[in-house]
């Protein structure tokens, strides 16, 4: 191995170590839209980054892949200032092009070997689950850094898909040593309440905080409950 080689190989491990500790931390993922209409993209991210989020995803089905990186390249420059991380959704070669912290996948998409086939070791690996099932399959995935389980609630961002309630919850909070989150129609006060009481230290939200008035105070609220 050269020493410029050995210097790359140091470098990307450090970056691994460091997405992990802040993985590790992280009490608050979010995931937005592109905010096409509202127009206040770069806005919305400070705020949310100020008011206490840990990580932010981009998910907006309807861009094309150009859009989608301009919109991540924003993403990006905001979870660098404020010291976050940021995650991208689905597409693989988009996150090689943006240098993505974190690559999240459903259960159709991208296998995880498939998905550190194209993007290397360094990166953070997210899948979504849907049972207890499923996430103790991401748990013995070795790929796999972290899941998410739900939705709790049913949830418009999530049509069709049925709430599978705090049971499964609980039973993942006596087992998984992994990072995993709760997701799907949790908002501050009394959602917040029963699925912390179902034993989930990490949260997923949409709407609580990209539909708020005040992104920073909703994304504050939240992170403070947590």
């Amino acid at each position: 191995m050269t020493m410029d080689a050995a210097v790359h190989d140091t470098d990307r491990a450090a970056d691994r170590d460091t997405r992990l500790d802040r993985l590790r931390a992280a009490r608050l993922y979010v995931c937005t839209d592109s905010r096409s209409v509202q127009d206040d993209l770069p806005e919305f991210l400070d705020a949310a980054y100020a008011g206490g989020v840990d990580i932010i995803q981009l998910r907006d089905k309807g861009l094309e892949a150009r859009a989608e990186i301009e919109a991540l390249e924003v993403l990006r420059d905001a979870a660098h200032r404020h010291g976050k991380l940021f995650s991208v959704n689905d597409r693989a070669d988009v996150a090689l092009l943006v240098g993505a912290d974190v690559f999240h996948v459903g259960q159709g998409d991208l296998t995880s070997q498939q998905a550190r086939a194209v993007l290397g070791p360094d990166v953070i690996l997210g899948r979504s689950t849907h049972s207890i099932a499923q996430a103790d399959a991401a748990e013995a995935d070795p790929e796999i850094d972290y899941f998410c389980l739900g939705p709790v609630w049913e949830t418009p961002t999530k049509p069709g898909r049925p709430a599978i309630s705090t049971d499964p919850l609980r039973a993942l909070a006596s087992s998984a040593s992994k990072p995993w989150f709760a997701i799907g129609g949790i908002s501050a006060g009394e959602r917040l309440a029963e699925v912390r009481a179902a034993g989930a230290q990490r949260i997923v939200v949409v709407r609580a905080v990209t539909a708020a008035e005040d992104p920073a105070a909703a994304a504050a609220e939240l992170k403070q409950a947590l």
